[in-house]
């Protein structure tokens, strides 16, 4: 199931390329109806079959709140990154985000710092620049805008994993993922003010757009939530890392885009990276 959730979101490259490829719309206002469409849809799920689900103290909205946000960022430097550095760079360079959270974790709560965590960082920092191809002579680098947009997803699902943790064992994952994209939509509302809304939508985009909320976003997130109940956090997040392979595979075949061998060589660095901190983390589990 944590696999299958991979591949479901390593289509997401497709869909987005595409929409934004046919259809006149920004990657703000993408990234706003797919936060609305995803809370309307999980509404009506949760909200007949449970409605009890719905329910939160007040006290945990702040916290929902900053997962919103740190979503709706995530979901606009992803769009940002997939059309500047293309499916397959995007998608690994938002690997770092573990060693951002290893990071933050020592910061901000003395996490203890050990020299997997700074192994895996020196990976991920050498993996990053190779796929930027910094210092690469004769290598096409990715522009400063595409770099940025590419970190950012890192920070902003960074963020969203320290956030989360606060209520990860106090509500359903169902509760947590509508108040997250509730509150994602309410962010992104300010950037929408002025703006005709995106209609008509040629049927390829308005195919994708669904295909990118049901698939790819809430289908991705009910798979990997259930493969949780069978496997440890350590153990979910390799299988997780087998979206880069999904990615990659969907975008050589379907767009044609492809690392270069620097790229690949620093793809390889970034998954190490991740995979020694989970090899850490299961190591004090039981």
């Amino acid at each position: 199931m944590a696999v299958l959730a991979s591949a479901c979101w390593g289509t997401s490259g497709l869909f987005i390329n595409r929409i934004l490829a046919e259809q006149p719309v920004s990657t703000w206002v993408l990234a706003f109806w797919r936060a609305v469409g995803t809370a309307l849809l999980l509404a009506l799920m949760v909200g007949w079959k449970r409605p009890l689900l719905l329910q939160v103290a007040r006290k945990d909205l702040p916290w929902l709140a900053a997962m919103g946000i740190s979503m709706g960022g995530l979901h606009v430097t992803w769009n940002l990154s997939i059309m500047s550095n293309g499916v397959p760079a995007a998608t690994v360079m938002q690997y770092n985000a573990p060693i951002l959270v290893a990071l933050a974790g020592w910061l901000l709560w003395r996490e203890p710092f050990t020299w997997r965590k700074l192994a895996a960082m020196a990976l991920a920092l050498a993996g990053t620049a190779l796929i930027a191809r910094l210092g690469i002579a004769g290598a096409r680098q990715l522009t400063l805008p595409g770099l940025l947009a590419g970190l950012g997803t890192a920070v902003s699902y960074g963020s969203f994993t320290l956030f989360g943790k606060k209520l990860a064992h106090s509500y359903s994952q169902w509760t947590i993922i509508f108040y997250v994209f509730a509150f994602s939509a309410l962010a992104l509302l300010p950037t929408q003010l002025g703006r005709a809304l995106p209609w008509p939508i040629a049927p390829v985009p308005l195919l994708a757009f669904t295909a990118l909320i049901l698939l790819t976003t809430i289908g991705g997130y009910l798979l990997y939530t259930a493969s949780l109940r069978y496997l440890l956090a350590s153990e979910a997040v390799i299988a997780a890392v087998t979206e880069v392979l999904f990615a990659a595979s969907f975008a050589f075949v379907l767009l044609r885009q492809l690392l270069d061998g620097w790229q690949m060589a620093g793809a390889v660095l970034v998954i190490g990276s991740v995979l020694l901190l989970s090899a850490n983390d299961a190591k004090h589990k039981p």
